[in-house]
């Protein structure tokens, strides 16, 4: 029997070419540790729908390897994708009970490049309602639990991806990352998560939030499967006009071959200390411990360190830089608006109807506050701008360092308890992630675990690039999984055979 537990997209496709493995048994597998550990034993509740046509989409793929070998790099690899992304054979809720029996015309141009590649989509994974939240609550099914503590959250918003990739549901995910979405699960899922310059991959397909900072991305238990991943979904697509940034990389396609094991030696890291949390505060305390021992690793791989280094009026930046408030109503309602079937017509008919969870506070605002132009608001330009002058602050930390990459804790906390997050103690827009650096300042950014803290929680330290340097900051989490062997596995969704 092949244990699918840990495996990678190389150990999948080993199995292939052994004989050892099929793709519909491989499918069966992960289907099998949905029902034990999503739906019964812990109840994850990470999945909101499960491919209906997973398995025959195997069966073409075990017939199309028999007969000429492997259709792409993904072959027959079933992937988990955040319910964002529009799936034309899997209904598509966006974590909306508004959505519940909403059938997309088309696939996401994500999907289709995936499928191309070979992969089978597996299953479509919860989020907030419209990904707008840190913590993984949606109104179409609710809670997901994380898988290292159930009684804690797996962080928002690609929360069902974060929590499924961790408890082996599949064999990588698909997130999505505005402000962070992709990053913070991962470091609360003990796993890499990639934050791409946005406009390399295409968002035609997917529902917004802001659209200048949107991108879908890769989840994984190692730093490879980024890359491969990355690889089949970068690209122009003339659906997307922002990809057309794809014409400033030459990178692109080529983040496998670029990857270095070698990579932390001579790299000049700088540690924004600003950004750590106290280290004798019971929440922040096991995070700054964990970080500081992952600095540590890398300095003894050869990295040079740079610590402290400070951007100026951080701060100040971070908050004359958010558009949540100011833009995503006008992006949401254009979104609808592309959709004759859509089952409503703006955020506002969202919000009377009451069709959202109740904790989502970011929606709440949007709804409430947000204008429906904001074209017409001095403050959205004002924020625009801002943005610029963020980025440009930010590139001469970099310059004045000769710097590769900044550092810092993806969040500042361990992940927060469900009765915290129900009780109203948190709120999206103070809850105290560094994510949202890379998001308002342009850049890119990976999440690479470090291991567990006593306790069990797991803690995740960024990788901060500058735009496009997609390779850099992939490189150095692959150096960085060679030397720490990070990955912990969780203990609520063991082997099935145990």
């Amino acid at each position: 029997m092949f244990d699918v537990t840990e495996k990678t997209i190389d150990d999948v496709h080993t199995a292939y070419e052994s004989d050892e493995l099929t793709c519909r048994e491989l499918v069966e597998s992960y289907l099998e540790r949905i029902d034990a550990y999503d739906t019964n034993g812990p109840e994850l509740n990470s999945i909101i729908t499960v491919n209906p046509n997973a398995t025959a989409r195997a069966d073409e793929l075990d017939a199309a390897f028999d007969e000429d070998g492997f259709v792409g790099p993904l072959h027959g690899i079933p992937i988990v994708v955040k319910d964002q992304v529009e799936t034309a054979d899997i209904r598509t809720t966006f974590g909306s009970e508004a959505f519940a029996d909403y059938h997309p015309t088309a696939n996401a141009t994500l999907i289709t490049k995936l499928e191309a590649a070979g992969a089978v989509i597996l299953a479509k994974t919860n989020l907030p309602d419209w990904a707008t939240s840190w913590f993984g609550y949606s109104s179409i099914i609710g809670r997901t639990k994380n898988p290292y503590d159930l009684a804690r959250d797996p962080g928002g918003s690609s929360s069902g991806t974060g929590a499924a990739v961790a408890a082996n549901l599949g064999t990588v995910g698909i997130g999505e990352d505005t402000g962070g979405s992709i990053r913070l699960p991962a470091a609360y899922n003990n796993l890499f998560g990639l934050r791409v310059t946005p406009g390399l991959l295409s968002r035609n397909g997917m529902s917004p939030l802001v659209v200048s900072q949107d991108t879908p991305g890769p989840m994984a238990r190692t730093a490879k499967e980024l890359a491969q991943i990355l690889d089949v979904t970068v690209g122009y697509d003339a659906e997307d006009e922002y990809t057309a940034v794809n014409e400033l990389t030459e990178d692109a396609g080529h983040y496998v071959d670029s990857l270095d094991a070698d990579a932390l030696s001579g790299a000049r890291i700088g540690v924004l200390r600003d950004a750590f949390g106290d280290e004798d505060d019971p929440e922040s305390g096991p995070v700054t411990r964990k970080v500081n021992e992952a600095i540590e690793t890398m300095a003894d791989a050869g990295a040079e360190i740079v610590d402290p280094v400070e951007v100026p009026d951080l701060d100040t930046h971070l908050e004359n830089t958010s558009l949540y408030i100011l833009q995503s109503k006008r992006d949401l309602n254009e979104f609808f608006a592309a959709r004759d079937d859509a089952p409503v017509d703006s955020v506002a008919e969202l919000y009377e109807s009451g069709q959202y969870h109740e904790i989502l506070d970011l929606l709440i605002g949007i709804a409430e506050e947000g204008p429906e132009d904001p074209t017409e608001d001095p403050d959205y330009w004002k924020s625009v701008a801002a943005q610029l002058q963020f980025q440009r602050t930010v590139l001469n930390v970099y310059a004045a360092h000769d710097l590769d990459i900044l550092l810092c804790p993806d969040v500042q906390v361990i992940p927060p308890t469900a009765e915290a997050i129900e009780a109203g103690e948190l709120d999206t827009l103070t809850f105290p992630t560094n994510t949202i650096l890379a998001s308002q300042a342009g850049l890119c950014a990976v999440s690479v675990p470090t291991g567990l803290t006593d306790d069990g929680h797991p803690v995740g330290v960024e990788l901060i690039g500058k735009p496009y340097r997609e390779t850099t900051v992939l490189s150095l989490a692959y150096a960085f999984e060679q030397v720490a062997d990070p990955r912990v596995p969780p203990t609520t969704a063991p082997p099935l055979d145990e």
